[in-house]
């Protein structure tokens, strides 16, 4: 059967994996069985997917990211060089804790930035943006932009991923898009 992705002659390919049409798998990189990567997928140098890691369409995994079970990403979700995701709250070398995985989960179309670091059983949601080297602790509202160690929230963004500034009845405009979003009850929707 014919490839219909690429892959990097150094990169390690398993047996019965997933992988969508269009994606590209770089230097170094390593996807093991089990998994799923969607179509248009593009995986930077020395990735990891491991076993039962989920990823929609259009996902851009930069260099250096090791996506561990229990990830999953939506459609168009970015993840920047050296971000990390862990899967134990509690890991310990001598403890076998694989039954112990949680799940964490990357809404569509959310930006994690460099070197940050998703704690296990969080959510990220749509649109969102975290900061680099922000270590998100506890989920993240859709559009909301988060910084720092641990992370907080610090204002809201487009799907464009630029700062809204909401007026006083509660509506903002992407400047770049033109898209407009309404804030109610400290939860922001695309008004559409």
């Amino acid at each position: 059967m014919e490839e219909n992705y690429f892959a990097h002659e150094s990169a390690v390919i398993d047996e019965d994996c997933s992988i969508g049409q269009g994606t590209k798998i770089w230097h170094f990189s390593h996807v093991m069985s089990g998994c799923t990567i969607g179509p248009n997928c593009n995986l930077g140098q020395n990735v990891l997917v491991a076993k039962g890691v989920i990823l929609g369409e259009n996902v851009k995994v930069q260099n250096n990211v090791s996506l561990y079970t229990g990830v999953i990403c939506e459609d168009n979700v970015f993840l920047g060089p050296s971000m990390v995701f862990t899967n134990v709250i509690n890991p310990r070398s001598a403890i076998i804790r694989k039954n112990d995985y949680k799940e964490t989960i990357i809404r569509k179309g959310a930006s994690i930035g460099a070197n940050a670091t998703i704690i296990c059983g969080t959510e990220i949601g749509k649109y969102a943006f975290v900061g680099a080297g922000a270590v998100v602790t506890k989920s993240v509202k859709d559009y909301a932009l988060v910084v720092g160690n641990p992370s907080k929230q610090i204002g809201w963004v487009s799907e464009y991923g630029h700062r809204l500034n909401f007026d006083e009845n509660g509506f903002a405009t992407c400047w770049e898009s033109g898209q407009e979003y309404l804030i109610k009850d400290e939860m922001v929707w695309r008004n559409e």
